[in-house]
């Protein structure tokens, strides 16, 4: 098959690069907004027909969560409104697609984990665009799953984990939040789970994904510094009203990865196993 990948300078773009090596069955073409304009109708259905694509992964968004509140119209653009033109350009191929979505559809309100069928209520601009970009995927692409995923991280980019880590190396103090619950997500085990996907054949719907385990941001950067070895900077537990933020965050986004596990028969690694590699990494390089 040629799939597209689009967003592939992003932490998730990056780490399907990497795993691409591996396929020697399928041809991907890596795209950024250098490569493509995901925003032009004309483009993306010239680039589809060109290089006859088969499939889509749009690991493309805006996802600058606070920034979203006074941008709602480019945020709309980008996680709303270029999906559906992805979905509509591959649909004419008869190809499927694969949208990421996020925990942010959901408001937080919940005590168990979110099932994918629960019903959604973002209370944030970046949660609003991105659940209208889910429903106009699966309503242009017959044959679409949209995966839903949280606190996602990697070695690329900037992620909560290398904010923590530098923060720790320059601070005495910190304060995170402790009451806001979910799972992280290793950008490695994410794109792991796609590509199985893709080499058992797209099974279209809504899927969650995330690592395996339910923590805090407060815990999530106790466990960051012990594993890359910062004993000096005091961690102290903040309450979510002592750290404003422009964008509401759910409290509790912990999302059920039965679905996902089934049907394409992958086993999730627990949060910690998967941080400690990344970390691992990271020192490394």
């Amino acid at each position: 098959m040629n799939i597209l990948i689009t967003g592939c300078n992003g932490q998730l773009g990056n780490e399907m690069q990497l795993l691409q090596k591996n396929d020697s069955d399928n041809c991907y073409y890596n795209t950024d907004i250098a490569e493509l304009d995901i925003t032009s109708v004309e483009a993306i259905e010239r680039y589809v027909a060109e290089h006859r694509i088969d499939g889509i992964v749009n690991c493309a968004a805006y996802t600058a969560v606070d920034k979203a509140e006074a941008n709602e119209e480019l945020c709309t653009l980008l996680n709303a409104e270029a999906p559906a033109y992805l979905a509509a350009a591959i649909e004419k191929r008869g190809g499927w697609m694969v949208q990421i979505s996020t925990d942010y559809v959901f408001d937080g309100t919940h005590h168990t984990p979110y099932h994918e069928d629960d019903d959604t209520c973002p209370n944030s601009v970046y949660g609003r665009t991105k659940l209208v970009g889910e429903f106009n995927v699966m309503k242009l692409c017959r044959r679409s799953m949209v995966i839903r995923t949280a606190w996602l991280y990697s070695t690329f980019g900037n992620n909560f984990v290398k904010t923590m880590i530098r923060l720790g190396r320059e601070k005495e103090q910190l304060g995170v939040i402790f009451d806001q619950i979910g799972t992280p997500t290793y950008a490695r085990d994410l794109a792991t789970a796609i590509m199985t996907a893709i080499r058992k054949g797209i099974v279209p719907g809504i899927y969650h994904f995330s690592n395996e385990g339910v923590i805090s941001w407060y815990d999530f950067t106790k466990a960051i510094h012990r594993l890359a070895g910062i004993d000096h900077c005091h961690v102290r537990p903040l309450h979510t009203s002592e750290y404003p933020t422009a964008a509401k965050r759910p409290p509790y986004s912990v999302l059920d990865k039965t679905k996902i596990k089934q049907t394409y028969g992958i086993e999730i690694p627990y949060w910690e196993e998967s941080l400690a590699e990344c970390i691992a990494k990271m020192i490394e390089e």
